[in-house]
C-alpha cells in the first residue's frame, strides 16, 4: 500500500514580504497575505482525508499549519493537531538570517554566489566563542536532516496520507532526497509559498517514490508560478496530450497513432482555458495526432503561431507490445512486464526502442528548441506537447537523473509541467511546476487515466 505526502510551504511572511533571509530564524511571522494562503490551501486540500499532519515548529510554518489543519478538520473531525518537528527547521544560515539577501550579496559575494551556483559546496565559517571559526555545509546538513526525517516518517507513518508543513530551502531537500537527488541539484527545484507538492512512496526509506504533482499554486490564482527575479531565458511548458482510447482501456500505444476520444479533446480544452492568460511565443508538438490536436486546441487562443511539429518528439516504440494489454503482454512475454515496471533502463521493446534511444532522441530535439529560443532581447514562453514517455524523459533530463529514473514523475493526460532556463541554454535549468492537472477535474491529485504509455 502506497504512503501519501503532500508537502506544503508556508504561506508569505513578513521576512518573504521585506526580502529578508529566514533560516532559522523565528522572528518572522505569517503576513495576512499568507494566512489567506494557508486558508486556500485548506481548501484547496479539504477533500483528501489525512491521517496526519507534520509541521516545522518554526513560527510561520506553525500558523499556516494551524490553518490548514483547522480547515482540513471541518471534513474530517478525527484529524488531529499538527505534529512538530526539527527535522522541518528551515536550512540553518546563521551569518545571514534577518539580512536582506541583498546585503547578504553585497558583505559576502563568494559565499553568495557559491550558494547559487555549487550548492553542495557552499560553506559558512561561524565565528566561535574562542576566537575560532567552525566551518559547516548548510545545504549538505540540511540533505542529512531531510533524509532522517523521511526515515522516521516512513516507518511511523506506513500505507497512509500525510500533510508535511515546513519552508522552501527543506522542502527541496524532502522531495531531493525522495527521488535521489543530492545537493548538487538544490536550485534545480522551485517552492513557491504555500504551494502544494505530490509524492507517493511504495514502501519505508528507500523505496522508489513518484512526483504525482510538484509546486502546485493555481489554487491562489495565478495559473502558474512567478519566474524568479532576473530571469532573462525561455520559460518552457512541457504538456501531455489529452486522452485517447487505448489510454482508457489501458492498451500500450506507442507509436500507433491513436487519436484523442472526447474526454482528450474535453481535456485539450480545459488546458487551453487554463493556459489563456500566459503568453506563448512559440510551440512545438509531435507529429502524432494525439498531441498535435491537443497542441492545436491549445493554440486556438493564441492566433497567429505557427505548430512546429518535431518527428524526435513521438512517442516510444514498443514495438510487439502496441495495441496490447498489460495481461496479454504478461502471457507472450512472461517477466518482460515487471522488468518495465521495476528496471525499465533495463527493456528493450521487442522489436521496438529502449529508454536509453527515447532520452537521447527527445533531448536532442528539446536542446535545440530552448536553444532557439535563449539569447534575445525578450524572454521567450514556448509550448512544447508530447507523449508520457518522452515527457518522462524530458522531466528528467532537467534534474540530471538518467532512464532508470523513469518512475519517478507522474505525467497525466493534459497535464502541465514548466521548466525555466534562468539565463538560456548554457544555464542550469528549473523545475518550476510538474504535472499540474487541477484544471482538468478540480483535485490537486491527477484523476486522469491510468493507462499504459
Amino acid at each position: 500500500m502506497k504512503t501519501r505526502v503532500i508537502i506544503v510551504r508556508h504561506g508569505q511572511s513578513t521576512y518573504n514580504q521585506q526580502k529578508r533571509i529566514q533560516g532559522h530564524c523565528d522572528e518572522s511571522e505569517l503576513t495576512p497575505s499568507g494566512e489567506a494562503q494557508a486558508l486556500q490551501v485548506g481548501q484547496a486540500l479539504a477533500g483528501i482525508s489525512f491521517d496526519a499532519v507534520w509541521a516545522s515548529p518554526l513560527k510561520r510554518a506553525r500558523k499556516t499549519a494551524e490553518i490548514i489543519t483547522a480547515e482540513l478538520q471541518k471534513g474530517t473531525p478525527a484529524l488531529t493537531a499538527p505534529n512538530f518537528t526539527d527535522n522541518l527547521k528551515e536550512i540553518s544560515l546563521p551569518l545571514w538570517e534577518g539580512m536582506p539577501f541583498s546585503d547578504a550579496e553585497t558583505q559576502y559575494p563568494q559565499a553568495f554566489e557559491q550558494w547559487r551556483t555549487d550548492p553542495a559546496n557552499f560553506v559558512m565559517a561561524v565565528p566561535q566563542s574562542d576566537g575560532s571559526t567552525a566551518e559547516f555545509y548548510p545545504i549538505r546538513e540540511l540533505y542529512q536532516q531531510a533524509a532522517r526525517f523521511w526515515q522516521e516518517l516512513l516507518a511511523a507513518h506506513q500505507g497512509q496520507t500525510l500533510l508535511i508543513v515546513a519552508h522552501s530551502a527543506i522542502n527541496r531537500a524532502l522531495i531531493s532526497t525522495a527521488i535521489g537527488l543530492g545537493p548538487e541539484r538544490f536550485n534545480s527545484l522551485n517552492q513557491a509559498n504555500c504551494n502544494i507538492s505530490v509524492l507517493n512512496s511504495a514502501g519505508g526509506w528507500g523505496s522508489p517514490v513518484q512526483v504525482e504533482a510538484m509546486n502546485l499554486t493555481s489554487h491562489m490564482g495565478a495559473p502558474l508560478p512567478d519566474m524568479r527575479r532576473g530571469h532573462r531565458g525561455p520559460r518552457m511548458l512541457l504538456v501531455r496530450h489529452g486522452e485517447t482510447e487505448w489510454n482508457r482501456q489501458g492498451r500500450f500505444q506507442g507509436q500507433i497513432d491513436v487519436p484523442l476520444n472526447d474526454n482528450g479533446r474535453a481535456q485539450g480544452a480545459k488546458a487551453a482555458d487554463f493556459l489563456k492568460p500566459v503568453t506563448i511565443d512559440a510551440a512545438y508538438t509531435s507529429f502524432m495526432a494525439r498531441p498535435k490536436e491537443t497542441a492545436e486546441i491549445i493554440l486556438q487562443h493564441h492566433a497567429g503561431l505557427t505548430l512546429h511539429s518535431v518527428n524526435e518528439l513521438q512517442e516510444i516504440s514498443h514495438g510487439e507490445w502496441e495495441g496490447l494489454y498489460e495481461s496479454e503482454i504478461e502471457t507472450n512475454y512472461p517477466g518482460m512486464l515487471e522488468q518495465w515496471q521495476n528496471q525499465p533502463e533495463t527493456v528493450q521493446m521487442p522489436g521496438g526502442e529502449n529508454l536509453e534511444q527515447v532520452w537521447l532522441r527527445s533531448i536532442a530535439a528539446w536542446k535545440e528548441i530552448v536553444a532557439a529560443h535563449s539569447g534575445g532581447d525578450t524572454v521567450q514562453t514556448v509550448l512544447v506537447v508530447a507523449h508520457d514517455a518522452v515527457n518522462k524523459a524530458l522531466l528528467c533530463h532537467v534534474l540530471g537523473l538518467g532512464p532508470e529514473s523513469f518512475w519517478r514523475f507522474k505525467q497525466g493526460n493534459g497535464a502541465v509541467s514548466v521548466i525555466d532556463y534562468p539565463d538560456g541554454i548554457d544555464s542550469a535549468p528549473v523545475l518550476v511546476t510538474a504535472n499540474i492537472t487541477i484544471h482538468l477535474s478540480g483535485s490537486v491529485l491527477d484523476k486522469t487515466a491510468a493507462g499504459a504509455l
